[in-house]
């Protein structure tokens, strides 16, 4: 059975964000849960994670309610728990003592054995001038695309 490529994008946090560096972390995540990302039923819009008590959780992840899900059904909004290593979570905990960056949710999708992964990174907030030049820079590639094709 092939599986559909899942890959769901949070592009107003490539927008707001200047990613510094990016992870890839697993996701603990219940039967009805993972039913709802294989439907392509999750938004990442205004997600973001947090450390407590040295694990990373996601907040804000939205994964709609399974269809077919009885009683079992999940809570759609909940927290939810990152899988990273001892090493890559002492780092993401170094860069967040600085002022100004942030740990946001940039792509969740599902890999080649069946498995839930978070893309996530450490971001700075980009001002207001660099979100116009983020948007000048993307047209113009896309024009620079476009002749390439002609």
């Amino acid at each position: 059975m092939a599986l559909k490529n899942i890959n769901i994008k949070n592009k107003k946090a490539l927008f707001d964000y200047e990613i510094i560096e990016k992870f890839t972390a697993g996701i603990v995540l219940t039967g009805t849960e993972i039913k709802s990302i294989r439907a392509s039923k999750a938004s990442l819009v205004d997600c973001y994670c947090y450390l407590h008590r040295n694990e990373v959780f996601v907040r804000g992840m939205n994964i709609a309610l399974y269809e077919w899900g009885t009683y079992n059904n999940h809570t759609p909004k909940r927290d939810r728990k990152l899988l990273l290593n001892r090493k890559e979570i002492s780092r993401i905990e170094r860069a967040l003592q600085d002022k100004g960056i942030t740990l946001v949710g940039l792509r969740l999708f599902i890999n080649d054995r069946g498995l839930a992964k978070l893309e996530i990174g450490l971001a700075r907030g980009r001002k207001k001038y660099d979100k116009r030049e983020y948007l000048k820079e993307k047209d113009a590639k896309r024009q620079i695309d476009r002749a390439m094709k002609i």
